[in-house]
């Protein structure tokens, strides 16, 4: 039931775990996205603030942030993920049964605002104790300013650069930036410049990194997860994140 407009980028994704859909979230969608980026993080600052501390996990105070689980406290993002935007998109890439699984504000600083080193979504999920057997879902990665190699856009190794991250690679966790890393070959990565309001989708299995920000200005990105599997935790069985459905049998059933 893929949508015919997306038919390129869904054989793209099929074949190295990417797609790039531009623009299409624009308008008052992405000036709530941009207003709402501001409120979480002034709220990881109020945070390390109450603990006197300028990390906690691998949020850096105004070099890097990662404000997680957003939509719990401001409904006004299930505007976003419950879109018809996201629900063709996800068609196009994940499959017709498609969960809503997490979400995350994801900003660097400017002048100098940390990379993020190579890695895939599943390794972090691994090493932060989920199933090892998951099913690979989709990130789609949405910039609220144009992303590009200055400011620290996205870089990806394609699935045909690098067969073997179709599976979960091994990963180590770094001490200073709490990041945990797999081995890459960035010979083999290609940079994703995306403008504003544009969705780069990949699959939790691809590796990717992003560099500093060296402009003048924030570079922030919405991250929105999606799985085709309610996602359980290894021993407890207890749902991990979230598992809400937007389609089933191709059919969009949650609306924001």
């Amino acid at each position: 039931m893929t949508s015919s407009i997306y038919a390129a980028q869904a054989e793209q994704f099929a074949a190295e775990g990417y797609a790039v859909f531009p623009g299409v979230l624009n308008g008052a969608m992405l000036e709530m996205l941009r207003e709402q980026c501001s409120l979480f993080m002034a709220r990881e600052d109020a945070r390390m603030d109450a603990l006197g501390v300028d990390t906690i996990g691998i949020t850096h105070r105004g070099k890097r942030y990662f404000a997680n689980q957003c939509q719990r406290a401001q409904p006004a993002l299930r505007q976003m993920l419950f879109s018809p935007v996201m629900a063709e998109v996800c068609r196009a890439t994940l499959g017709d049964d498609v969960y809503f699984f997490f979400d995350q504000f994801v900003v660097k600083g400017p002048e100098g605002g940390m990379s993020f080193g190579w890695h895939q979504d599943s390794g972090y999920v691994v090493g932060n104790g989920g199933p090892a057997d998951h099913l690979p879902y989709l990130t789609c990665w949405c910039p609220l300013d144009d992303a590009t190699a200055e400011n620290g856009t996205v870089r990806l190794i394609p699935f045909s650069a690098n067969p073997k991250s179709r599976d979960i690679l091994p990963h180590e966790r770094q001490p200073k930036s709490n990041d945990l890393v797999a081995q890459a070959d960035a010979a083999q990565m290609r940079t994703i410049d995306a403008s504003a309001g544009s969705v780069v989708a990949f699959s939790s299995r691809l590796l990717h990194s992003t560099g500093p920000n060296l402009g003048s200005r924030l570079r922030r990105v919405y991250l929105a997860q999606y799985t085709a599997e309610a996602m359980l935790n290894p021993g407890t069985r207890h749902l991990r994140n979230n598992a809400v459905p937007l389609l089933w049998h191709g059919e969009q059933v949650t609306v924001a």
